[in-house]
């Protein structure tokens, strides 16, 4: 008789946390983070530190993580003629000096009205979106929009955050190898990572490998539905490399352990799954929502951080492990003044 698998709705991924658990800073050294181990076999959890990473990857483990890069998307300006104060938050570039937005106070930001940033920037609203947001167009006195963005923007820190950006968090709220830019979320659980802690790895012969996926505002937007397959994810633009495909490939194909850093590389590998345990190179826009019961095809291990109670991130750790053990394991976190969310503590389910 085939064992029917469970059902789960939003409620079941619901847990308390108290604002004293929320990092509102991140940790001085970023190898210094605690890591819980959760081991889905045996399930048993340990207490290390994020430096002991290296002790729970063996040579020729393939190490994916993702290199995506956080631009500051939060600007402030002044409306024309009435010079009321406006945030726009960036979203995406539609097509050069074309983007998508998010403003504040939304029912003061008109078709038609003209925003000014400095005097050598500013944009006009020329739609609206469906989700409520804008579309502007960026007019400007210089000769890369990027880096006037990059001079002017703030860090857009998560809401839960509950303080000012600071000039160290354009830093801190990035990982050490990010390239490509046009997230608006960073990729946390890489945030833990260091120069030297990468190469210790290089070392034993772990092989390291990148994908590109932008985390975008919905990685933050609260589930809604009790039934979970009435959720629609957000897209996000991801791609993944013929380079990083053979990597894959091989790994698989010699069975190997492919060791996926955050939830939205897991993400970007369950997209390009072509058949069997085989990818294909692919760039484009993925929506694709991972929720138990589910069959990974491409991970075999995850880091990953403490994520929000039923939050579609919790959802995605509770279907790789087991959503009574990863609710077993939040609740050992607690009792060991883990941090969590996206400046918090960091886990290694293998």
């Amino acid at each position: 008789m085939i064992e029917k698998k469970k059902k789960y709705k939003l409620a079941d991924f619901d847990y308390a946390l108290p604002k004293k658990y929320i990092a509102q800073y991140p940790e001085t050294k970023r190898d210094q983070a605690k890591m819980m181990v959760v081991n889905r076999e045996e399930k048993t959890i340990e207490h290390k530190k994020f430096s002991n990473v290296v002790d729970y990857l063996k040579k020729n483990d393939l190490l994916i993580l993702n290199k995506t890069k956080v631009f500051p998307a939060r600007l402030f300006a002044t409306k024309d003629r009435t010079d009321a104060k406006v945030e726009v938050f960036l979203l995406r570039e539609l097509s050069n000096d074309l983007w998508e937005v998010m403003v504040k106070p939304a029912r003061k930001v008109r078709i038609g009205n003209k925003l000014m940033f400095t005097p050598k920037m500013q944009c006009d609203v020329i739609d609206n979106t469906v989700s409520g947001g804008r579309v502007v167009r960026f007019e400007y006195d210089g000769d890369d929009l990027h880096s006037m963005i990059d001079k002017i923007g703030i860090s857009p820190l998560p809401p839960y955050i509950n303080r000012d950006a600071e000039t160290s968090d354009k830093k801190r709220y990035q990982t050490v190898y990010a390239e490509e830019r046009g997230a608006v979320a960073a990729p946390t659980a890489g945030l833990h990572f260091t120069p030297p802690l990468l190469k210790k790895l290089e070392k034993k012969g772990v092989k390291i490998e990148y994908i590109t996926l932008h985390i975008g505002l919905g990685t933050f937007r609260p589930v809604q539905v009790e039934d979970l397959n009435r959720h629609q994810m957000d897209s996000e633009y991801f791609e993944v490399s013929p380079k990083v495909a053979l990597a894959i490939n091989e790994a698989r194909k010699k069975h190997r352990r492919i060791v996926a850093v955050g939830t939205s590389t897991v993400r970007a590998l369950e997209t390009v799954v072509v058949s069997g345990f085989q990818v294909s190179p692919k760039r484009g826009w993925t929506d694709k929502f991972i929720y138990p019961p589910y069959d990974f095809k491409m991970v075999d291990r995850m880091i990953t951080n403490f994520h929000t109670p039923k939050s579609t991130l919790m959802m995605m750790v509770s279907a790789f492990s087991d959503r009574d053990l990863m609710m077993k394991a939040y609740r050992e976190a607690k009792k060991n003044d883990y941090r969590f969310l996206s400046y918090g503590d960091s886990m290694i389910i293998v």
